[in-house]
């Protein structure tokens, strides 16, 4: 990684200034290029994230994210938002408890939990947007903008795909297009194992990073889980489903295997562009369970 291990002196100084103390810094980026994420400790024995997000559109959609809606997920659950900076993009959260469920080692039983209580986290997420005037008519098109992206998406990628899964990927685009009208939410935008905590101590899940959110189709926000995780355990689906209250709609079902190959395509352009195997992977087996008509 070519990004700076500590923040600028001038975005240090701002951070001290919001907390009041000069904080103990340690680099808690993702080992990824664009990733810039910093741990501060206080004296106090009180802990802080500064992030900087990699684009003012990252930073502009998750301001408003903890500004409006993540509160609506309850103390613990989510950042708060201390304080920004537009000039720097960056923000400085309060801690989270636990770590994500990626870095964990779990009984099924934990597991289970977790994504019951993740599922009811989204579920208070999607409700907590105002989805009235401009930001209706996002979440109305938003199907349609990620069917429009198709063709960008399988320029990018190129000869990753064989020309039978990029046959697919222009059929199921092209379906998505035609499917009535589906439920509308604020989504997270980014929901899996990544961004959803566990802390074993509480019992507890929260959720980080909301630099994708966003009003959209409620369904889009199950599309990384259903690529991921829920290849193998439907039972973490189930639990998933069951926290948020709900089972998929037939109507939504089916644009979660639109969207699955979308973001397929999308995981193999951006997977290489940030280093990312984890996200290259994901998107590869997408297409091959696809392909073999065994997505569901």
């Amino acid at each position: 990684m070519t990004h700076l291990s500590t923040p600028s002196p001038a975005l240090l100084g701002w951070a001290g200034r919001a907390l009041g103390a000069r904080p103990c810094v340690r680099d808690a980026s993702h080992p990824r290029e664009s990733s810039r994420v910093f741990q501060l400790d206080l004296p106090s024995g009180i802990r802080f994230f500064l992030k900087v997000s990699p684009r003012p559109v990252m930073y502009e959609r998750e301001t408003l994210a903890l500004r409006h809606a993540v509160p609506a997920l309850g103390a613990g659950r989510a950042p708060q938002l201390r304080a920004s900076n537009a000039d720097h993009l960056a923000l400085l959260l309060t801690a989270v408890p636990g770590r994500p469920l990626e870095q964990l080692t779990l009984t099924p039983a934990e597991e289970v939990r977790a994504h019951r209580q993740g599922g009811a986290l989204l579920a208070r997420l999607h409700t907590a947007g105002d989805l009235s005037g401009p930001r209706r008519a996002e979440a109305e098109q938003a199907l349609q903008a990620a069917a429009d992206g198709a063709e960008d998406h399988l320029r990018k990628a190129g000869d990753r795909l064989t020309a039978v899964e990029q046959k697919l990927v222009r059929d199921l685009a092209e379906q998505l297009r035609g499917l009535p009208p589906l439920p509308l939410a604020f989504i997270h935008g980014d929901a899996w194992e990544r961004n959803l905590l566990w802390s074993k101590d509480l019992r507890q899940a929260g959720w980080i990073d909301f630099e994708r959110a966003r009003f959209a189709a409620a369904v889009q926000d199950f599309v990384p889980m259903a690529c991921g995780t829920w290849a193998d355990r439907p039972d973490l689906r189930a639990a998933c489903l069951q926290g948020y209250g709900r089972d998929l709609m037939p109507e939504e079902q089916y644009a979660l295997k639109c969207l699955a190959a979308l973001d397929a395509v999308s995981c193999l352009v951006r997977g290489p562009k940030l280093g990312d195997p984890e996200v290259t992977a994901r998107g590869r087996r997408t297409l091959d369970r696809l392909v073999a008509g065994v997505f569901a």
